[in-house]
């Protein structure tokens, strides 16, 4: 069996279910160690017993984190930190969606939070690392969704009105975007690079809260979507592909690197971004 990856290590956040799952499989398949980050103890230690067997590897742990605490986030980074010697593969995977407004222990809406502020986070307190594992790569997932995201920083968590579960997903999605992008020029001069994709519409447990009336259509058109196995390929194909060693700051959809949304390619609006987020994870940092 092939091993391109024996040496390296893969990080997979919302690694227990669906498209982190089967990415996982994957990358262990390939011969990387792989570090699991899941939040329900349970489902995640099924979650690593199905990898390790599946790729008949030994060199995959867990970490438990929830996405929503900030708290967590550097928790799972200090664990990381001091326990890997190198980490070449991120892969910002985690995220959900909330029917309604939440906010969560931090006092952030959930869905930006869970989706977009965790993964800038956790990727910012592991730059060192990755740059002293470089050649590495940073994986984000996103959505073609962004497509419909905006981004008005004097509403960006619905604290005046407007919250819809689409809305709210598609704007943590941009964000996705254009953090990645972002990221990529920031190590600009370094052999870490950062890529977004849509991994297709797949048929996952992601939309389990949206409202009743549209679980008949979800249930009818998981018929016709992607299976978990075809996204985790396409998060593998930017994780690990000789293909795209060295490109950075790219958009992704079935292997192919194509525009954004217009709103996704605006470099000021991601410099914004970046600062206003590591603002908001400063602001709620432990004192």
């Amino acid at each position: 069996m092939a091993t391109p990856l024996a040496g390296k290590t893969a990080v997979v956040t919302g690694g227990t279910s669906g498209i982190g799952l089967e990415a996982a499989v994957k990358l262990a398949t390939m011969g990387a160690d792989v570090v699991l980050v899941g939040r329900d103890p349970t489902r995640a230690e099924t979650a690593l017993a199905d990898v390790k067997n599946r790729a008949g590897s030994q060199a995959v742990r867990l970490l438990l984190c929830d996405f929503a605490s900030l708290k967590q986030i550097r928790g799972l980074a200090d664990d990381i930190l001091s326990t890997c010697q190198r980490v070449h593969i991120l892969v910002n995977n985690a995220g959900g969606v909330n029917l309604s407004r939440k906010l969560t222990e931090d006092g952030i809406e959930r869905t930006f939070a869970v989706n977009h502020l965790a993964p800038f986070l956790l990727t910012t307190l592991l730059l060192d690392l990755l740059k002293q594992s470089a050649p590495a790569r940073v994986v984000n997932v996103s959505s073609a969704v962004h497509r419909s995201g905006d981004l008005p920083f004097d509403n960006l968590q619905f604290e005046r009105n407007g919250y819809g579960i689409m809305r709210a997903y598609s704007r943590s999605k941009l964000a996705n975007v254009l953090f990645s992008a972002e990221l990529a020029r920031r190590l600009s001069n370094t052999k870490v690079t950062s890529n977004a994709l849509h991994p297709g519409a797949v048929a996952t447990n992601i939309w389990s809260q949206a409202p009743w009336y549209t679980q008949p259509v979800l249930a009818l058109g998981k018929l016709f979507m992607d299976r978990a196995e075809t996204g985790g390929a396409r998060v593998v194909y930017l994780a690990a592909s000789p293909e795209v060693e060295g490109q950075s700051g790219g958009y992704y959809e079935k292997d192919q690197k194509i525009l954004p949304s217009r709103l996704a390619r605006d470099e000021a609006l991601a410099k914004r971004l970046w600062e206003h987020s590591a603002a908001l994870a400063q602001n709620h940092a432990p004192v």
